[in-house]
């Protein structure tokens, strides 16, 4: 079996088919990288990075829907001269021929098709990437708790000392606050076990139809495409040639539909043609900035500095403070102070079951007479003592 490696015939290759595919993955990356930079110098693009799955899906629906209604294709596939045809098959059962391609018809994209196209390109992937943020905060507060505990034990019920009135004041605003808190919680536990796999079953189909369609089983290179009915081919260079006046046609059919005073019809045309010159300049500009990315990416890092390059994780979280037992000695306001003596600390030394500092003379003697730490009646010993040396 032979792979669909050349350039001929309408069907697009595999490899055109993926870097089609892997187009907005870069853009995101390269507008992801130039706000972060302009973020550094004007602080109010901190807010674009913080919404920044909202900004991308809304950016990439105004893409998308302009070249579906203009080219027939996603923003990508257009770049590539490819187009999207909706499939009928007509079934012929003495026909040989139907598997090399001739009993499948192509015509141009319904209304309907064109929508759904927009829901698979930008709607689905924005709900995808959601559910993913989501699961990696349930992931790093599940770790997070299996290696300190929970931050919620660390507090008592005593801290919180007020009056009745302030009680009866605050009780609808922590009922309320308590129960969005717990369906939240309760909501990331959903998405936390069923993420994992919806992720694997969604990245098992999409293998399962780029590999039939590598091996040329299958017209379709995605499930979505699939269930739309559409296929995508090369455009012909006479479609190429006609997308330009087919566009000029386009926005010159709604410049006629505008309605009103001369005044109204002049001011409504140039906003027109400034939403059309901005669409073009912003495909351009886009791509400009996806290969501006990848050179400066190739320039500043070569592939043997990715290779040794060693993986950087980000320090853990402190643990939180060990607990005060309610019999044990209480901490001085001082923090230079020992708990034992009541005096400025001599020879400072820490217990390490506990974290807390002491004189050496008055720890070694508690704790060789008691075998516990003074504060925290954790079990300890001789050896469980440290000395300071933070002034030497």
């Amino acid at each position: 079996m032979l792979f669909q490696v050349g350039g001929q015939g309408s069907r697009p290759t595999f490899f055109e088919m993926s870097a089609a595919q892997q187009l907005p993955a870069s853009l995101r990356a390269a507008l992801t990288y130039s706000f972060g930079v302009l973020a550094l110098r004007r602080p109010m693009f901190h807010r674009v990075l913080d919404y920044e799955d909202e900004f991308f899906a809304f950016l990439m629906l105004i893409l998308e829907t302009h070249s579906l209604r203009t080219t027939d294709a996603s923003f990508s596939e257009s770049l590539y001269g490819l187009r999207r045809r909706a499939v009928k098959i007509k079934v012929k059962k003495d026909d040989a021929r139907l598997m090399s391609g001739d009993g499948i018809n192509h015509s141009g994209l319904e209304k309907r098709q064109k929508v759904l196209s927009v829901v698979f390109l930008v709607v689905l992937p924005y709900f995808k990437s959601k559910l993913h943020s989501i699961y990696n905060k349930e992931r790093e507060a599940r770790l997070q708790a299996s290696l300190w505990g929970h931050d919620d034990e660390g507090f008592d019920d005593t801290e919180y000392i007020g009056g009745e009135d302030s009680l009866a004041s605050s009780g609808n605003l922590e009922a309320e606050a308590s129960i969005r808190t717990r369906l939240t919680k309760r909501i990331q536990k959903i998405v936390g076990t069923c993420y994992p796999w919806i992720h694997a079953s969604s990245e098992g189909v999409s293998f399962a139809y780029q590999l039939l369609y590598l091996l040329d089983a299958t017209g379709f290179y995605s499930l979505g495409l699939h269930a739309l009915g559409i296929q995508v081919c090369r455009a012909t260079g006479q479609e190429l040639m006609d997308t330009s006046s087919r566009i000029s046609k386009i926005r010159s059919r709604e410049r006629e539909r505008l309605r009103g005073p001369p005044w109204l019809k002049a001011v409504q045309g140039a906003l027109l043609s400034c939403m059309y010159t901005a669409l073009d300049y912003a495909q351009t500009g886009l791509i400009a900035a996806v290969f501006f990315f990848k050179m400066m990416e190739w320039w500043y890092q070569s592939a043997e500095e990715r290779m040794s390059a060693p993986t950087v994780y980000p320090p853990p979280p402190p643990p939180p403070p060990p607990k005060v037992a309610e019999e044990g000695i209480p901490l001085p306001p001082d923090r230079t102070i020992c708990p034992l003596c009541s005096q400025k600390r001599a020879n400072p030394s820490v217990v390490t079951v506990s974290g807390f500092v002491f004189c050496y003379a008055c720890i070694f003697k508690y704790v060789s007479q008691y075998k516990r730490c003074p504060i925290t009646l954790m079990p300890a010993t001789g050896d469980h003592i440290r000395r300071l040396f933070h002034d030497v």
